[in-house]
């Protein structure tokens, strides 16, 4: 699966720092995390947004699974994502519980829309209303939202300029039984953020109230 801005090989939060696709996903690891794990795997998600298990981080968490993402258009990607799940039995405290989520979100866009200077507030509230909106209960948030330009010159001139929007958050999902927290419903809150920052319009009549961004480039071939 193509990124829309190609391979996420830029850290967040040392999320590159990875080398397996399911690191300690399998029988080796604690119940709970085995349970978190298989909840992502099984999550049922909106058509436009392709997913696939991705390299773990290495040195963050003892146990840590990855996914990564695109809002696909036809052949064309609108946005891209990255989301791991790190777990740490004995707990973390910097996280305040076992489990943590990082992400990073990305998009190309209109370069009036990313001189916007609301636009950083109202992407990080992307983020804690596509929580919210699904009842999920969440510690410890913290992130950055980033924009960056490219202009191009000399023998790439005739290169439009470029904008792009970047998001990088974590934060400690509430535990249920067993200890083990709703990732299921954290993935499909990830991916309404996704939804949004590529574009795409409300998934069905309830998220009716879901500001999407007006207007972003076209989209990248895959």
């Amino acid at each position: 699966m193509a990124a829309a801005q190609g391979r996420l090989s830029d850290g967040a939060d040392g999320m590159d720092d990875s080398k397996e696709g399911d690191r300690n996903g399998g029988g080796t690891a604690p119940p709970a995390f085995q349970a978190a794990v298989q909840a992502l795997r099984n999550s049922r998600l909106r058509p436009q947004i392709e997913i696939d298990p991705t390299p773990a981080p290495q040195r963050l968490a003892p146990y840590a699974y990855a996914l990564e993402a695109a809002v696909v258009d036809g052949d064309q990607d609108l946005a891209d994502g990255r989301l791991v799940l790190l777990h740490d039995p004995a707990g973390h405290d910097a996280w305040h519980g076992t489990f943590r989520l990082v992400t990073l979100v990305r998009a190309e866009l209109e370069p009036e829309m990313a001189a916007d200077p609301l636009l950083p507030d109202v992407c990080w509230s992307w983020l804690t209303g596509a929580l919210h909106s699904r009842g999920l209960t969440y510690g410890e948030p913290s992130g950055t939202v980033t924009r960056a330009s490219s202009h191009y010159f000399g023998g790439l001139s005739e290169r439009p300029s470029a904008s792009q929007i970047e998001i990088r958050a974590s934060w400690t999902p509430r535990e249920g039984l067993g200890g083990v927290p709703d990732t299921a419903a954290h993935l499909a809150s990830w991916c309404d953020l996704l939804a949004q920052v590529a574009g795409l319009p409300p998934a069905g009549p309830g998220d009716a109230s879901i500001v999407t961004l007006p207007q972003r480039r076209g989209p990248q071939s895959r």
